[in-house]
C-alpha cells in the first residue's frame, strides 16, 4: 500500500482541496494461523488506516491483500467479513436501544418461513456466550450491560460470523485489570482454535503478556517487526518515535512546604472509611488503586462535583465542602477528567474555543469575546504545550489522542491553575505524546502547582509522584513517600489487599 489519498477540511467540514497525503508508504504485513500479532506506533502513525484497508472500510491505492493463498480485495466492509475478518473497534460498536441478540445478528438475522427466527438467534447466541464462559442473557438490553461484559458481546457478534482473523483496536482501554485478564483468557482460547488476531495497543506491557509477534509503524511506514523473544521496551520505544525516550520521568521540580489540599475524614459513602490526604505546593501526588476503588469519587468530591457523605476539605486552609466547581475554577482548583471526549472536550469546537471555554468570564467582559485576544491566547497555547495541528480554529475532533490531552491542559492552563487534579492524563495516547505531557506535569510543579495524578499505570505513578496513596475500597489503604520503596510490587500488594496497611518512608 503506497498511498491512501486524503481529503483536507476547513473548520466548518467542508472539503476545501483534495490531496495526496502519503499515510500509509509501501507497509508490509502478514498473520500466520492462531497468531496475536501486536501493531504499535505513536498517534498518525497509520496503525488504523491499516486496519480499515484490511477490514474493507477504505480502499488502498496502491499493493496488494493475500488471503490463504489468494489475492483479496474489498468494496466494503461486508464483503471483508465474508471472507472472514472480523473488526471490534475501540469505541464499541453496538445498539444500546437493542438487546444482545439483535446486536449479534444485526443486519444478517436468521430466517424462517420469510420471517425472524428470534427462537433459533436466541439459543445460537446463547450457547456462544456460554462457550465464551459468559452467562449472559442475551434478551438483556445492550445498555444495561458493563463495558466489560459490552465488548464480550462484540467478540460473540464477531464470531458467531465463523471470522478467521479478528482486528482488535484497544480492546483493554476501558477494561479494569480483572477483566483484561478475562479478555486475554477468550484470546487464548480463540488462538486455541486457529483464529488469528491482530492486536493494536499503547499499553507496551501488554505485548509480552498477549503478543506473538510486534510490528511497528512511524509516520505512514513499517520499521520493523519482532519475534516474542526480540521483546525489549527501550528497543520498541526507539522504533516507534525513532529515538530513544531516555529519562522518560526525568523531574526538576522541588516540593514546597505550604500545604495547598488537606482532605480530613471525608467518606465516599455510607460503607467506606474516612480518608486523609494532603497535597502541597509544586508537589506531585500520586493516587494509585485498581478501577472501583473509588479514585474519581474522590477526585470528584474534591472538585465540588460529587457530594460525600462526611469530612472536610480545606484549600489554601479555606473550607471548600459546599463550594461548586465553577466556584473552585475561578480559586484555581481544577480538574482534568479521565473522559476527555465527554467530559473534558467539546469534539465539535475549534482548538482556540476549547481553550478559552472555562475561562470566558475572566477573558472578556460584558459578555462580547475578544476574537484577537482569543486567537492570541490559543497561539500561546498551542506553541507552550506543542500541539500539532494546522490552525488555532482546528476542530478538536480531528486531533490525535496526545494532541486532544494537549487541549484539555491548554484549557484549564488558561485559568491559571493553583492545584491540578489530573484523571487518567495520559491514558490513550502514544509514548512520545506522554513523555511531553510528563514534562508538562514536572514543569507546572516546579512553578509551584500542586498536583494530584490519578494513574493507573504503575511506572507513571512511580516516575512522576514525590508521595503514592493506594486506594481500595473507597479507602486510603497506603502512603509510600520514599522514591526507593515505590515499586510494582508494593503498589500492587497495596491495591489487592495481600497486606496489611502500610506508611512507607
Amino acid at each position: 500500500m503506497q498511498s491512501i489519498t486524503k481529503y483536507i477540511y476547513d473548520s466548518y467540514g467542508k472539503a476545501i482541496r483534495n490531496k495526496t497525503v502519503k499515510i500509509l508508504d509501501g507497509v508490509n504485513f502478514s498473520l500466520n494461523e492462531g497468531e496475536v500479532h501486536v501493531i504499535v506506533g505513536e498517534n498518525g502513525a497509520g496503525k488504523s488506516t491499516l486496519m480499515k484497508i484490511l477490514g474493507g472500510i477504505i480502499p488502498p491505492d496502491e499493493g496488494r491483500i493475500v488471503l490463504e493463498g489468494k489475492e483479496v480485495s474489498f468494496k466494503d466492509p461486508r464483503e471483508a467479513r465474508n471472507h472472514g475478518i472480523g473488526f471490534i473497534h475501540q469505541e464499541l460498536n453496538l445498539c444500546q436501544n437493542l438487546d444482545v441478540v439483535h446486536n449479534i445478528y444485526l443486519g444478517r438475522e436468521l430466517l424462517k418461513n420469510g420471517l425472524t427466527d428470534k427462537k433459533s438467534m436466541y439459543k445460537l447466541s446463547r450457547e456462544l456466550l456460554l462457550s465464551l464462559g459468559f452467562d449472559i442473557d442475551p434478551s438483556t438490553m445492550v445498555h444495561n450491560l458493563s463495558i466489560a461484559q459490552q465488548q464480550i458481546v462484540e467478540i460473540a457478534k464477531v464470531l458467531s460470523n465463523e471470522s478467521k482473523i479478528v482486528i482488535m483496536d484497544e480492546p483493554t482501554a476501558s477494561l479494569s485489570k480483572k477483566e483484561i485478564d478475562i479478555l486475554f483468557r477468550l484470546i487464548r482460547d480463540m488462538k486455541s482454535k486457529g483464529i488469528s488476531i491482530i492486536y493494536i495497543s499503547h499499553r507496551l506491557e501488554e505485548l509480552v503478556e498477549i503478543g506473538d509477534r510486534i510490528t511497528v509503524l512511524r509516520d505512514g511506514k513499517y520499521i520493523g517487526t519482532l519475534s516474542r523473544s526480540e521483546f525489549d521496551y527501550d528497543t520498541i520505544i526507539k522504533m516507534m518515535v525513532g529515538r530513544p525516550l531516555k529519562e522518560m520521568y526525568k523531574c526538576s521540580h522541588k516540593v514546597r512546604e505550604e500545604i495547598v489540599l488537606e482532605v480530613k475524614g471525608l467518606k465516599i459513602s455510607d460503607r467506606t472509611e474516612p480518608v486523609h490526604i494532603k497535597v502541597k505546593k509544586g508537589e506531585i501526588v500520586g493516587l494509585g488503586g485498581l478501577v472501583g476503588s473509588g479514585r474519581t469519587e474522590l477526585a470528584q468530591s474534591i472538585f465540588g462535583a460529587r457530594a460525600f457523605k462526611d469530612g472536610e476539605i480545606t484549600y489554601f486552609g479555606e473550607n471548600i465542602n459546599r463550594k461548586r466547581p465553577h466556584e473552585l475554577i475561578k480559586k484555581g482548583l481544577l480538574y482534568l477528567p479521565e473522559d476527555r471526549k465527554n467530559e473534558g472536550l467539546i469534539l465539535d469546537m475549534s482548538i482556540k474555543e476549547n481553550i478559552s471555554l472555562a475561562s470566558l468570564s475572566n477573558l472578556f467582559k460584558n459578555y462580547f469575546i475578544n476574537k484577537r485576544i482569543e486567537n492570541k491566547i490559543a497561539e500561546e497555547k498551542i506553541k507552550e504545550l506543542n500541539i500539532v495541528s494546522k490552525s488555532v480554529n482546528q476542530i478538536v475532533n480531528t486531533l490525535s489522542g496526545g494532541n486532544q490531552q494537549k487541549v484539555v491542559l491548554a484549557k484549564w492552563l488558561t485559568s491559571k491553575p493553583r492545584l491540578l487534579i489530573l484523571d487518567e492524563p495520559t491514558r490513550g495516547i502514544d509514548v512520545n505524546a506522554k513523555a511531553e505531557i510528563y514534562k508538562i506535569i514536572d514543569r507546572l510543579a516546579s512553578e509551584g502547582i500542586a498536583i494530584l495524578m490519578i494513574s493507573s499505570e504503575l511506572p507513571e505513578l512511580i516516575g512522576m509522584s514525590d508521595r503514592i496513596y493506594v486506594m481500595r475500597n473507597g479507602r486510603i489503604v497506603g502512603e509510600i513517600n520514599d522514591k526507593k520503596n515505590m515499586t510494582q510490587e508494593r503498589i500492587l500488594e497495596l491495591m489487592i489487599g495481600t497486606q496489611n496497611n502500610i506508611k512507607a518512608g
